[in-house]
Formats: structure tokens, sequence, C-alpha cells
């Protein structure tokens, strides 16, 4: 069949990069005898006309070729080809019901992935052939085409059940205990008969561990019922097992712990000179996150999404992990271990601290990945304190004064995501790393965001700052070290003596016209205050600026630094046109009552916004909701207006955290400056509290949460007491 490749028009047909008149030349790549012709032709098809699990016309083409490929035996990697054409039936089985979703039953492209789903299901006897060749390779491509391409739910658990008893080697065999949990995922008449083989390989303490681990992972994931409590101590006790304690000299996936010699890490490599340091880091660290250390890492993970919101008992889980004598088995549990603490509420103290033990100085690839994590959890990375500043301290004294240059890479990766870490928690231990960094001009860029934290050391870092901010060549579209976040950090630091230099790279950034550079700038000096008064001259002039961000900052810098409302509330006619300006419109909120000219404005942009609201959630588009411009101008018609506004602001706060949780920090944040006038908000903020999973704030993290559960406890204690207050106002007056 690969001879009537030509009877396609493949130019008319598409892919990633657009015409696809190059796939015949990669089909016919797949057989040729030269195997780096296959792999080259593989790797483009997956590259381009499976692009990140995409499927195009171009795909659905060559379909019946690839078919065609496997069934020929005198196909070389055969096995390849199986796996190519489960990966495009993976991808369009479980997209195929999303596709008829957003795109409707009329949508153009609307049935690209359910008619190439159905075109894998007519094939679903090639896959129960390919389950039986006599390659291994081919057999082992296949296998997961049995839980996702058959409707026959009965037919399908058999041929697992058989496949199981007829495979000898573990890859097979773990792979058919997946697809049975995956097929009774997908068909309901599944869902009985392969739990209860899951339960019997599971419960079977005879069973080889790895294979048993696998089935009580799998079966928790299809259990409708609860998991009951002996589920976690069992796969504990098997995990046990499966991980035998490694000879000393293997104790580290990178390296060793004996204290008498140096880290012996495998060298990175160095990245291009060409490329920034923080973009070559996120792609080092992005490449990092894709590696699994222990085999058993992929299974773990599957069980940690099972156990889902039960904090304990993965908690257990994660100790166990953190604890292996494997030393893949615990590089892998510490990402684990982040996933769970900053996506779920609860105690986690233990699960800190096992983090910290991570920090071997023997073993700088772990340690790195350990910081990272730690420095992730913010605030909650308190219980590893010391065990941070210790290993820093260590760093310091043993391999050189400034760690944070070393030459050896890894070191060098861990040490200053190990000073970063220290400086989040506010700890002036990390202030040598610091001032390295600064002075020896050493990825400079990982410290812009962590020196802000330490203004208890503004002395020694902010005339660094001042220098760097100074020598900024704001012709450059993209400099160095970003001003704004110079800028940033010295607000943080809060040191007077910046005003000088912000006030200079605001004038700096305008006159190369640098917008982005100069809002934020005039927002760093507005944080000032009275303090920055000096720079009024500076400021004053650019409330008239060409740019609207600019316009906006500078008028909230005069508020700020002069605090006379006559000179700025004229100013927020103009700048609340645009009823999306959010920093015009809180600025409105900042001056208070003084801002009463406005209000007429604030209430028709919130009115507005309802009424459009309104109008989406008609025509079944409430996910075009704009719930920001609700929360920005409610919370400025209570700061200004107070409780004459309750009666819209409530709702308007309410309606705009329904719709987009991202919200809720801003809307808690105004239901607590109102008082008694939250009232109405008491039953959302309560099941708000009783939530397992933080709140949804992309930008925030954990920070942003905590700060969140402790406005809304400052919020219940203040109306809870309410009605016990006004019951003994009433037996006094009795």
């Amino acid at each position: 069949m690969i001879n009537d490749l030509e009877s396609i028009d493949w130019a008319s047909l598409e892919h990633a990069y657009g015409p696809a008149d190059d796939v015949p030349g990669w089909l016919r790549g797949m057989v040729s005898p030269d195997p780096d012709v296959r792999n080259k032709a593989f790797g483009n098809f997956y590259g381009a006309a499976l692009h990140q699990g995409s499927i195009y016309s171009s795909t659905v083409a060559s379909t019946p070729f690839l078919f065609a490929m496997a069934d020929a035996l005198e196909t070389p990697d055969r096995g390849e080809v199986v796996a190519l054409l489960l990966s495009i039936g993976r991808e369009t089985v479980e997209a195929e019901l999303i596709y008829a979703v957003i795109c409707g039953p009329d949508g153009e492209d609307s049935t690209i992935y359910p008619d190439t789903a159905n075109l894998m299901r007519e094939h679903a006897d090639a896959f129960i052939a390919y389950t039986r060749d006599p390659d291994r390779r081919v057999r082992r491509a296949s296998i997961e085409g049995l839980g996702l391409f058959l409707d026959d739910a009965e037919r399908a658990v058999t041929l697992l059940r058989d496949r199981f008893t007829e495979e000898s080697g573990a890859p097979e065999r773990l792979l058919v205990v997946r697809t049975m949990a995956d097929l009774a995922l997908r068909l309901p008449a599944a869902a009985t008969p392969a739990r209860t083989w899951l339960e019997a390989l599971a419960d079977d303490s005879t069973t080889d561990p790895n294979i048993r681990l696998a089935a009580i992972v799998h079966r928790a994931r299809c259990a409708p019922e609860p998991i009951d409590d002996q589920t976690v101590p069992t796969a504990i006790e098997v995990l046990r097992q499966v991980t035998p304690s490694p000879p000393p000299e293997q104790n580290h996936p990178h390296g060793d712990q004996d204290p008498s010699r140096p880290c012996t890490c495998e060298a990175e490599p160095e990245p291009d000179p060409n490329v920034p340091g923080q973009i070559a880091a996120a792609f080092a660290d992005l490449e990092r996150h894709g590696r699994s250390h222990a085999p058993t890492t992929p299974l773990l993970v599957a069980f940690h999404k099972a156990l889902g919101s039960r904090v304990e008992d993965r908690t257990a889980l994660l100790a166990e992990q953190l604890c292996s004598p494997d030393p893949g088995t615990r590089y892998d549990a510490i990402d684990m271990a982040r996933g769970l603490i900053t996506s779920l509420r609860g105690e986690h103290t233990r699960l800190v601290r096992l983090v910290g033990d991570c920090l071997l100085p023997r073993d700088s690839y772990t340690a790195a990945a350990a910081a990272a994590a730690l420095e992730a959890l913010g605030p909650l990375a308190e219980p590893a304190r010391e065990t941070l500043a210790a290993y820093v301290t260590h760093h310091r004294t043993t391999h050189r004064p400034d760690a944070w240059a070393s030459p050896h890479r890894v070191l060098r990766r861990a040490h200053q995501q190990a000073v970063v870490a220290l400086a989040g928690l506010g700890d002036e231990r990390a202030l040598p790393g610091l001032l390295t960094a600064l002075d020896t001009d050493t990825d400079v860029w990982r410290v812009m965001n962590a020196m802000g934290r330490l203004p208890q050391c503004a002395r020694e870092l902010t005339p660094r700052l001042i220098r760097r901010l100074a020598d900024v060549d704001h012709s450059r579209e993209w400099p160095d070290v970003s001003p704004t976040s110079l800028a940033s950090a010295l607000a943080q630091l809060g040191d007077p003596a910046a005003v000088p230099a912000l006030a200079e790279t605001v004038q700096a950034a305008l006159r190369h016209k640098q917008w982005p550079t100069a809002a934020p700038v005039l927002k760093a000096l507005a944080s000032f205050g009275t303090r920055a008064a000096s720079a009024l001259d500076t400021v004053r002039p650019l409330t008239d600026a060409d740019n609207a961000s600019v316009r906006t900052a500078a008028a909230g810098a005069v508020w700020e630094l002069e605090r006379r409302s006559e000179n700025v509330v004229p100013l927020l006619e103009r700048l609340l046109d645009d009823r999306r300006n959010f920093d015009a419109i809180d600025l409105a909120g900042r001056i208070g009552p003084l801002a009463a000219a406005v209000l007429p404005r604030l209430r028709k942009i919130l009115n507005e916004q309802v009424e459009q609201n309104a109008r989406n959630e008609q025509n079944g588009s409430a996910v075009l909701n704009d719930s920001w411009t609700l929360v920005h101008a409610a919370s400025a018609l209570w700061e200004i207006g107070g409780v004459g506004e309750t009666h819209i602001v409530v709702p308007a706060l309410l309606n705009a955290w329904k719709d987009n949780p991202s919200t809720a920090g801003n809307v808690v944040a105004c239901l607590n400056r109102m008082g008694q006038a939250a009232s109405p908000a008491l039953p959302r903020i309560e099941a708000a509290m009783a939530e397992p999973r933080r709140d949804d704030d992309p930008w925030g993290g954990i920070t942003r949460d905590l700060e969140f559960q402790r406005t809304c406890q400052a919020i219940l204690t203040r109306l809870r007491d309410l009605p016990d207050r006004a019951s003994t106002e009433d037996g006094k007056q009795g």
C-alpha cells in the first residue's frame, strides 16, 4: 500500500507547520532499511502530524498506510508503527468528547477527532491481532489498544485477562493491569469484572510485588467506593518490597554523601552563552521535570491522583517515598510533596522537614530539587529554615566563600536555590549569597525576587541595586536585568535612598518610549509615599503622558506622594473612560470618600458589566463573564460610598467569586473591610474555608492562599460574634 501514497493530494492537507506534502516522505522513511532514516521519519511525524497530541487532516490520511505497515511482517520497527497508531488513537479517544462540546455538532472541524476515534475502533481486531504477535515489541505497543478501542466490554476484559496469563514479561503484565483500569473507567459495563480482577491481584500476597503494587494503585483509580483505610498501608508495605536498599556507593542518583569526598554529581552542560540565563534555566528545569528517576514513579503519581484530597494518606505515602532507600524514589518524591503542599491545605510540617532532609551536601542534584521545592512553599518552608541555613553555611565553609559562583554547575544551582529559599523566609543568613550574586554578576536574575524579602538588609542591598539600575541600557527592549524587577526590589526594601534613582529611571525609560518600564517604576516610587515627595516634579507632568498606563501610574504616584485629592480626582474622570483600567479604579478606592465625584462613573461601570454578564448567561456564554471588573468597581464603590453602596457591592463581589474563583482573594479582602455589612457573604466564606484545596490563584501561590485563609478567618470571627454581642446588648437594655 505504500506505493499508493501518490494517490492522495498531500499538499491540500495540513499538519502543524503547514501543507503536508512532506508526509509521504516520512511514511516511506518509516519502512527504510536504514535505522537512522526510520528514526528521523518517526520523529518528524510525531513533531508535525501529531504535534503536541493534535490531530490534523494529514494524520487521518496517514492512518490506513500505518495500519498497512503494521500488518506487513517485512516492515522494520513494526512495534514503533503500532505505538504511533496507538498514540493517534489515544489522543482522539480522549479528545473527541471535549471537541464535540467545544465545537458543537456543526463546527467546521468538530468531526475530525470522533471520526478518527471511530476509525480506530473499526480496526480493533487489528489491535487484538497485534497483541498475539510473535514480536514482543508489537505486543507491548498494542496492549493499551484493547482498553481504548474495543466497545464490547466482556470481550475486552476476557482478552486482557488472557493476555496477562500469556505474557511472562513484567512490562507487558504491568501494561495489562493499567489497561484493565482504563477500560473500567471508559466502559461502565466493564467496571465490575475489571475491579474484581484487580482486587484479586491486589489482595494476593503471593503476587509479584511490582504487579501487586500496580493492582493496588489501579484498583484505587477505578473504584467508585471510598478508598479504605488499609489501601495506603498495604501499598507502603508492597512498595518496600519493590525498592530494596541499593549498595552504599549507589545511594544517590547523581552522587554520594560521603562527607570526606566532594560532590560527585554528574556535570551539567554549559548553557548557550547567547541565551539569557533565566531562559536557559527555565528550559533545563522543564527537562528535569520530565524525568523519572525510579521505575515506580509513574505508578505513584497515578496513586496520588487517585487519593485526591486525602491529605493524611498521601502524607504517609510521601513520607515513605522521601525516606526510601532508593535514591530515585526519594528524588521524584520531592516534586510530589511540593505538589501536595501547594495544592491542598493541611498539616504539612512533617513533609517539609523530610524535603529539607534531602539537602545533602554530597548530592547536589537532589539538594537542588529539594531547595527549589522549599522555595515554592514560601512561608510553609519554615520547619526547614535551619536545615536550609546549615546547607548554605556548609557550602560557604567547605567549598568556597563564594559558593554562589562555584564552577561546578550542579553544586552552584543547589546552593543558589537554597539561598533563594532561605531569603524567601526573610533570613539574613542568605545575604552573603545575594551579595556575591550582585558583586560578581553571577546569575543575578535568580535573586531579583528574593532581595525584597530582606528589608533588614537594605543598607547592604540598596546601594548595589541603585548602581545596577543606573547601568540599565533603556535603548534595549530586553535589558540583561529587568529595570522593573530592580525597582520592585527597591520598593520592597523600602529605603528612601532609592527615590532619586527611581525618578531618573522613569525619565530614562520615557526618553526611549519604554512605557512598560515607566509605569511599574512609577508604582515603585509611589510605594514610598510622602517620603518620595522630592520626585513630584518628575511625576506630575506624566499625568498627561501619551500612554494610558503611564498616565494612570503617574496619577497614583501623585496621590501617594502628596495626598491631595483635588490634584488627582479630576484626572480620574478621563482615566475611567476605560472601564477595564483597574489601576484607575483602585486609585479611586484608595482616595476614598474624597473621590465621591467619580461615584456615578463607577456605578455605571459596575452596572454595565452586570448587564453584560447577564446577557452572557442568557446566551449560554457565562464563560465570557468579566469578573475582575465587578471586583475592582465594587471594591472602589465601597471604599468611597461606604454602607450606602452595600446593596450593589455584596452581590457583585459574590457573583464575581462564583464566576471566577481566582478573584477570591480580592473579594474577601474587600469583604473584610466591610465589617458587619459583609454578613450576606458568611455562607460563601464558610464553604470556602471548608474546601481542602487552596485558593485557585495561579499567580499568588501559597502566600496568597495563606492570606486568603487569614482574611476569611478574621471575617468569620467578626461575623459569628455579632449575634452574641447583639444578644448581650439586648439583655443590657432589658
